[in-house]
């Protein structure tokens, strides 16, 4: 075979292996586990509770959707829904609420993220990470000034897991 039969063979090869329809497939990712969410909302429960808080917190999958929600005895009413915008809000924008919250009074050209469904400018938030992969998120509502700390907490507690 001649010097540009081979390397016309192998363009195509090259071609083809690289084409859209053989990248179609499985697709594997990272994701925490209903025991990974249930270990992280207990530790979150216990640091707030710690501090005399009584709080909701929400563990969302990879997805956005909710894995665990924790309601103490005697949070109010409208914890719930905060701790699962709050954690929403982090999964989304993959950082925390919080920078999510300095974002729109800096940046007045993305004021309009606080107008999406679910999401809340408002501390509380926490991406789960496993380097920088988010492989879901917390958020915590009903410990004033505190909701990150706690979030941090429940994270903490699976830290050696998210390797």
């Amino acid at each position: 075979m001649s010097r540009i039969v081979k390397t016309v063979a192998g363009l195509a090869v090259t071609a083809t292996l690289s084409s859209p329809a053989i990248a179609q497939g499985v697709v594997t990712h990272k994701s925490i586990s209903l025991p990974m969410a249930q270990t992280i909302a207990n530790a979150v429960i216990a640091k707030c509770q710690s501090m005399g808080y009584k709080i909701s917190v929400s563990v969302l999958d990879r997805g956005g959707l909710a894995l665990v929600m924790l309601r103490d005895e005697g949070a109010s009413l409208h914890t719930v829904e905060s701790s699962d915008r709050k954690a929403y809000t982090a999964r989304t924008f993959r950082q925390p609420s919080a920078a999510v919250v300095k974002r729109i009074q800096d940046e007045p050209a993305v004021a309009g993220f606080k107008e999406y469904t679910r999401v809340i400018a408002l501390a509380g938030g926490l991406p789960i990470k496993v380097g920088d992969e988010v492989i879901g998120a917390v958020g915590v509502s009903g410990s004033p000034g505190k909701d990150d700390e706690c979030a941090q907490a429940g994270i903490d507690k699976v830290a050696d897991q998210l390797k």
